[in-house]
C-alpha cells in the first residue's frame, strides 16, 4: 500500500490531514482541500470469498515498505523517502519495493487528536515522571520540545486491525450441579464441654448435560500486527467501530501507515480465542443450576465476514541503557499509556535522603 501525496494547489507543499476534520490543510500557506467523501458505507467482506482469491491468481500489490528486524514492523514509506527511523522502536531501516499479495484496507479511524495535542500530552507525561534519567526529562524541555515538533520523537502511525463477524453454533456436554442440603451432627465444644449439634451441611448433586447453543458476533476486533505489545495498545482504550469511514488515501496524508504482518487466517484464530468465554459463558447459562462443568464444546463457524481498518495510533520509541521504551497515545480518544526507565542514581539518592531524614527523627525523639 503505497502513500500518496498531495500537493497544494497555491504553493506546492505537500497537504497534510487534518486531525478531527475532512480536509487537507497546508502547513505553510493555510490552504484546505476537502477530501472526497465515499458514497457507499463501510461494508462487511465474506471471509472465504477473499482467501479463495489471495491464491496464486491473485494480483500482487507493489509496495515501498520497511521492515524492521528489530521489532518486526512493516511501514509504508513516502514514495520519496528510502532510509528513516522505525517509529515503533527507533532503529534505522532502508526502505525495499516489494511485491506482495496485500488485502487493501476498506476503512479506518480518522486522528482526531492533533500533533500539538499529542505533543503536550506526551511532554506532560515526561514532565511528570519521578526518578527518571535527566536526558529523558530533557525530551520534555524546549530543547526536547524542538525534536518533537519535527518529528523524529513523536510519529502519527495508522496500525492494521482486522474485525471479523460471524454466528456460531456450538454442541457440548457438561455437568450441572444442583446444591442441596442435608442435616448433620457436628461436635462443639461449649463453656469447656463437647456438645453435638445439629447443623445443615450443603452439598452439590451433580448431573451429566448435553446441548446447543448459539451466538452471534460483531466487530471482534484482533490487531493485525505485532510491533507493539497487545497489552499496551490495549491500555490506550477500545476503538469505536462505529466512526469508521470508507479509506480514502487523504486521511493517510502526514501520517504513516503499517502493513499487516500477522494474516487474515491467522487472525481469524485469535478472534475465535477471543470469542471462546462468551460462548463458554452462553453454555454456563444453557446448563443452569448453581454450579457447572464445560466437560468438551465444539463451536462451529458460519457467515463468516470481516473488515480490514486502520486506526491511528500516536507512538514515540526511545532507548535508554540499551532497553526500548514506548509511549502510546490513542488518537481517535486521547487516552495514553507509556513505558518509562528509573535513574538507579535518583532512587538511590531518595533512599539515603530517606535513612537521614528517619535517623535524625530518631535521634530528636530519643533525647526527649
Amino acid at each position: 500500500m503505497a502513500i500518496a501525496t498531495f500537493p497544494c494547489t497555491k504553493c506546492g507543499a505537500e497537504l497534510e490531514f487534518s486531525p478531527g476534520t475532512t480536509h487537507l490543510a497546508c502547513r505553510f500557506c493555510g490552504a484546505e482541500n476537502e477530501i472526497p467523501q465515499a458514497s457507499t458505507a463501510v461494508e462487511e467482506i465474506d471471509y472465504q470469498s477473499v482467501l479463495s482469491d489471495l491464491g496464486d491468481e491473485a494480483p500482487a500489490v507493489e509496495c515501498v515498505t520497511i521492515h524492521c528486524d528489530s521489532c518486526g514492523a512493516n511501514v509504508t514509506f513516502s514514495p520519496n523517502v528510502t532510509s528513516q527511523a522505525c517509529p515503533f522502536c527507533g532503529s534505522n531501516v532502508v526502505a525495499a519495493q516489494s511485491s506482495q499479495k496485500v488485502i487493501k484496507p476498506k476503512s479506518l479511524l480518522p486522528f482526531q487528536i492533533t500533533r500539538e495535542q499529542a505533543r503536550d500530552k506526551f511532554r506532560k507525561w515526561l514532565a511528570g515522571l519521578w526518578f527518571a534519567p535527566r536526558h529523558l526529562k530533557n525530551y520534555a524541555s524546549v530543547e526536547g520540545d524542538e525534536q518533537l515538533r519535527h518529528g523524529s520523537g513523536l510519529a502519527g502511525m495508522y496500525m492494521p486491525y482486522w474485525t471479523y463477524d460471524c454466528r456460531t453454533i456450538t454442541t457440548y456436554t457438561g455437568q450441572r450441579g444442583d446444591d442441596y442440603y442435608v442435616t448433620v451432627p457436628r461436635t462443639v465444644i461449649v463453656n469447656g464441654k463437647s456438645q453435638t449439634r445439629m447443623v445443615m451441611e450443603r452439598r452439590t448433586r451433580w448431573t451429566w448435560v448435553q446441548g446447543t447453543v448459539r451466538n452471534a458476533f460483531d466487530d471482534v476486533l484482533v490487531p493485525a500486527s505485532t510491533s507493539l505489545p497487545v497489552e499496551r495498545v490495549r491500555e490506550i482504550g477500545k476503538w469505536d467501530t462505529r466512526e469508521l469511514v470508507p479509506y480514502s488515501d487523504g486521511y493517510l496524508a502526514g501520517y504513516r501507515a503499517e502493513s499487516y504482518t500477522i494474516s487474515l487466517p491467522e487472525g481469524f484464530v485469535s478472534a475465535q480465542s477471543l470469542m471462546r468465554g462468551t460462548i463458554e459463558s452462553t453454555i454456563r447459562s444453557d446448563i443452569g443450576g448453581d454450579h457447572q462443568r464445560i466437560a468438551d464444546m465444539a463451536p462451529t463457524y458460519r457467515d463468516i465476514t470481516f473488515k480490514h481498518i486502520l486506526v491511528p495510533i500516536w507512538v514515540s520509541a526511545y532507548r535508554y541503557n540499551g532497553r526500548l521504551f514506548r509511549f502510546l497515545i490513542n488518537g481517535s480518544t486521547g487516552e495514553v499509556s507509556g513505558e518509562r526507565p528509573y535513574s538507579a542514581w535518583k532512587i538511590a539518592f531518595a533512599v539515603l535522603i530517606g535513612l537521614a531524614a528517619l535517623a535524625v527523627a530518631i535521634l530528636l525523639l530519643s533525647r526527649r
